[in-house]
């Protein structure tokens, strides 16, 4: 009876499945809504001059960064379902997850992304403050743990 209850219990991280699918596909919306929104208002505007394109790089950027987040929560969604509900899921091979590890270098690899565009919208709208060194300084050093901790899991 307990092995039947806790062999049955793996379908709670649909919980989680669900939830994170929703969370993506949240985010991936919103992100599309603010791309449509930003052509539309430049378009509306009319301002075509560097002031301007130097305000739609910067939105872009953030919608990428909402499409980048988006995206790792329905890689956390699909690698969750893959792993404790159904392997047999048609993925491609990039996407293929067999244990929390891979999972977790899957994440790594996004936030790493997420954090270079997300300096890479402060350096666009720097204006010259030294603060950007620190928040550079940050990123580099998460970056260096993050990459120190997936390269040692890997030798092991």
């Amino acid at each position: 009876m307990m092995h039947r209850f806790f062999s049955s219990s793996r379908y709670l991280v649909l919980l989680a499945v669900a939830g994170a699918f929703v969370a993506g596909t949240t985010m991936l919306a919103i992100g599309a809504v603010s791309v449509v929104q930003l052509i539309s208002g430049l378009l509306l505007a009319g301002d075509f001059g560097s002031k301007a394109a130097k305000a739609l790089a910067l939105g872009f950027i953030e919608a990428i960064d909402l499409f980048l987040l988006g995206t790792v929560f329905q890689i956390m969604a699909l690698g969750l379902y893959e792993l404790f509900i159904d392997d047999t899921i048609q993925l491609p091979h990039w996407l293929v997850i067999h244990t929390l590890d891979d999972l977790k270098h899957k994440l790594v690899g996004v936030m790493v992304v997420i954090m270079a565009v997300v300096f890479l919208s402060h350096v666009v709208n720097w204006h010259g403050e030294p603060e950007i060194l620190y928040l550079g300084a940050s990123i580099a050093l998460v970056v260096s743990a993050l990459t120190w901790f997936l390269g040692s899991k890997k030798k092991e």
